[in-house]
Order: structure tokens, then sequence, then C-alpha cells
């Protein structure tokens, strides 16, 4: 090797036969190692479609947290009490929202097209019962109690009175079970268009009054059958 000029010369004999020094083409090495890299078992493990958009979901996610805690007076802190404070609101208007459903709850008639005894609605209600049906127990025991007064004579029968109505008539009759006459006219509504579902306390509560009833005395028993309210 000399040096000539600026730069060092190389004998041509250094390369052997002299033949000029092996280049290698860029664009071949790149072309070869894109179809290395294509084997399937270099990426086997690599995470599917699902787990990248979850990752990134996450991420995202993340990035969202960490900007409203940067802007946020407390940081992380500040952060927690808004998402308590916006499920707590989330919770009180599901209340509201269930409370009002409940006042709106129209009246349902106590009856069908098809009229029974009050004995027959009694053991349909205890069917409904030993099913652990306890709205279908709940209705039927309702019919049967305001069947039960009008089959003796202290209501008119009216086929579309009402479970509120049927309750304001019989109290007139039979006054003292004001309360309970309201609660059993509630649950029949509630659970009829109420969309609300019965259990078996309200049941057991629905046939003590019915019993009640059965055993109770009119306050006056000269006045004519009460009608509608």
């Amino acid at each position: 090797m000399t040096w000539r000029g600026d730069v060092w010369a190389v004998p041509a004999a250094a390369h052997g036969g002299g033949e000029p020094p092996a280049s290698w083409d860029r664009d071949p090495a790149r072309e070869a190692a894109r179809r290395e890299l294509s084997d399937p078992r270099y990426h086997e493990h690599d995470p599917n479609l699902l787990q990248r958009a979850w990752t990134a979901f996450w991420d995202w996610v993340q990035n969202l947290f960490d900007a409203a805690a940067g802007a946020t007076p407390g940081g992380g802190i500040g952060v927690a009490v808004i998402v308590l404070a916006l499920i707590a609101l989330a919770i009180a208007f599901r209340l509201r929202l269930g409370r009002t459903a409940r006042a709106s709850t129209p009246s349902a008639a106590v009856f069908d097209a098809h009229p029974r005894t009050a004995a027959e609605h009694r053991a349909q209600a205890e069917a409904y019962a030993l099913d652990h049906d306890w709205n279908g127990a709940v209705q039927e025991t309702m019919r049967a109690l305001v069947r039960s007064l009008e089959e003796r004579g202290l209501l008119s029968p009216h086929p579309g009175r009402t479970a509120d109505e049927a309750a304001a008539a019989a109290d007139l009759v039979l006054p003292g079970h004001s309360d309970a006459l309201r609660d059993a006219a509630r649950a029949f509504d509630e659970t009829t268009y109420g969309g609300r579902t019965a259990d078996h306390t309200t049941y057991r509560r629905l046939t003590a009054l019915d019993a009640a009833l059965r055993r109770a005395k009119p306050a006056d028993t000269t006045r004519t059958p009460a009608g509608r309210p």
C-alpha cells in the first residue's frame, strides 16, 4: 500500500486476481431481508388484531386519564373524586326515575273478561304461589279479595273497577283497613303495569288482608253496597 496524493493506493493484487473489490448492492440486500423477515416463523407470537386494538384502546384511556390528571387540581385524586361524583349522580338519577315510574303507574282493572268466584281466584293464587310466581299470586289474591266483598253484597259488581277504586270502596264499608287496602292496590298495580316483581312477603300480606276482611263486619249493615267511590 502506497501513499498517492491524498489517498492510500491499494495494490490490485490485494483483492486477488486483479479483480476490483466486491461490492453489495443495497436494493437486493433489502429485498433479501424482507423475504427473510416475512417467514411466518418470525411472527407466530405476534399479538393478533383484537389484542392490538385492545392495547391501543387502553393506551388511549391511560393517556386520557393522564391528561385529565394534569389538568385537574389534585392530579389523580382529583380525577378519582370526579369519577365518584359522576357515579353518585348516575345512581341518584336512576333512583329518581324509578320513583317517578312508580308514582305514574296507572291503576289496573281488577277483573278480566272471564269472571270467576272468590274461591276460584284464591285457588289460582295458591297455585301461582306453589310455582313461586309471586306476581300472579298477588294479582289473584287481590281479585279474590274484591270478589269476596261483591259476593257478600258489600260491593256492587263493577267489571271495570280499578284496584284503587276497589280499595277506596272497601274502606267505606269496612273501615280500619285503609293502609292495608292501599298497599294491596299498589302491589296489584305495580305487578300488573308497573314492571315490579312481588315476593313471598307481599303475597302473605295480601292473604292476611283477605282473611281479615272475610272476618270483618261492615260498619253499617243497613247501607247499600258501595259502588265506585
